[in-house]
């Protein structure tokens, strides 16, 4: 299948595992050129870097830490000195944690919705310059969003307010060609859900109405449609990929 993708260049943060590296290898497949960045976890960039060698095109695994704005400020600054130019920007980096709210620290919140909030508004922000008529962005959130989590009020928060942000940016970018959509995962395997109890996992897979868990491969096939141009006439949704919870 043809997504318009070939020779286009897209920039995707937190790639290097899980959704992230599914989505990187989606995207150069279809034919981009894949800047991705990770934070710390030098073998995973390592063998990403391997793989994306092998689907061939103009790839890059950088490091970045998306709560410093003036790392993402020089992210964006090294895509637009290698490609001149962004076609499609991927925001998936985020971190979560487990905490009930009497025990949420003020320095956890902030640290959570830095990551998963300013961090994807800032990446926008910074990319804006290198976007031109045609451009696609994605935005990461979680279904949790909307159905809600005990013990991360932090993380539920900061997801729920990437979907704002997608509508806010779709009715502000749209008059410039620009279309911003929200990608929203269920439970997907990763390696974070391989350490749940059976009984854990049998929970998650019976809220889902396909009776399993996601893979990574579905949330990337999401994103590669938003990012292509099978979706031009699609900005401002959020595409839940959760099995029908």
């Amino acid at each position: 299948m043809d997504h318009g993708l070939t020779g286009r260049t897209a920039l995707l943060t937190g790639g290097t595992r899980g959704i992230g590296r599914a989505a990187a290898l989606a995207l150069a497949a279809a034919g981009a050129n894949v800047m991705a960045c990770y934070r710390r976890d030098e073998e995973a960039a390592a063998s990403l870097e391997v793989a994306l060698k092998e689907t061939g095109g103009d790839h890059h695994v950088v490091r970045a830490d998306v709560a410093d704005p003036r790392e993402v400020a020089d992210l964006v600054a090294e895509a637009g000195a290698r490609y001149g130019r962004l076609d499609v920007v991927v925001s998936n980096a985020a971190t979560v944690s487990h905490h009930p709210l009497g025990e949420l620290s003020l320095t956890e919140w902030q640290r959570t919705v830095t990551t998963n909030l300013t961090g994807p508004f800032t990446l926008v922000q910074h990319a804006l310059p290198l976007l031109r008529e045609g451009a696609s962005v994605v935005l990461v959130g979680s279904r949790v969003a909307r159905a809600g989590m005990p013990a991360a009020a932090h993380y539920v928060a900061s997801k729920a307010g990437l979907a704002g942000l997608t509508r806010a940016l779709c009715k502000e970018l749209g008059p410039r060609g620009i279309r911003v959509n929200l990608v929203a995962p269920g439970i997907i395997e990763t390696e974070a859900t391989a350490a749940l109890s059976a009984e854990r996992r049998c929970a998650y897979e019976a809220k889902a109405a396909l009776g399993r868990l996601g893979r990574v491969e579905e949330v990337a096939g999401a994103i590669l449609f938003l990012a292509g141009d099978l979706s031009g006439y699609v900005t401002g949704a959020t595409l839940d990929v959760d099995g029908g919870v």
